[in-house]
């Protein structure tokens, strides 16, 4: 069942009050919360954020994964430990950002790539912090 959105006629799915067992279900858990704006719940900062698709396997050690749609929020300030989008020599990508000394570091979360270390004469600027992803199953 699919309640339309009052704002954009768009569907949202409903809620379920009760989390899912990933062991044996209950039968007293069938009620429904409300509906799920899922811009509501994965979007903090609507005018600040954007959505990107990844290319790649260099973080899937952080469970990002080719295909996914990253959700990234520009006004967040970035700290050293957060998976952020940048623009390194004109080609953008996504890495876990991390102070190294006196300077910064990308690191990929996967063995095969190494870091990027971003000194003073690096080409690079911070797009924003990834705050969440999305994954389809099945198409």
């Amino acid at each position: 069942m699919f309640l339309p959105d009052e704002k954009h006629g768009i569907p949202h799915p409903p809620l379920y009050a009760s989390a899912v067992a990933a062991g044996f279900p209950s039968p007293a858990d069938d009620f429904i919360e409300g509906v799920l704006d899922l811009n509501e719940h994965l979007i903090a900062h609507p005018a600040a954020t954007f959505m990107v698709r990844v290319e790649g396997a260099s973080m899937s050690g952080a469970g990002i994964f080719s295909g996914d749609l990253l959700i990234v929020d520009r006004s967040l300030e970035t700290r050293s430990g957060h998976i952020v989008v940048a623009v390194v020599a004109g080609e953008m990508t996504v890495k876990r950002l991390l102070k190294a000394g006196t300077g910064w570091i990308l690191k990929a979360e996967h063995p095969d790539y190494p870091p990027t270390p971003l000194g003073a004469d690096a080409e690079c600027s911070i797009w924003g912090v990834v705050t969440g992803s999305v994954r389809r199953f099945e198409k």
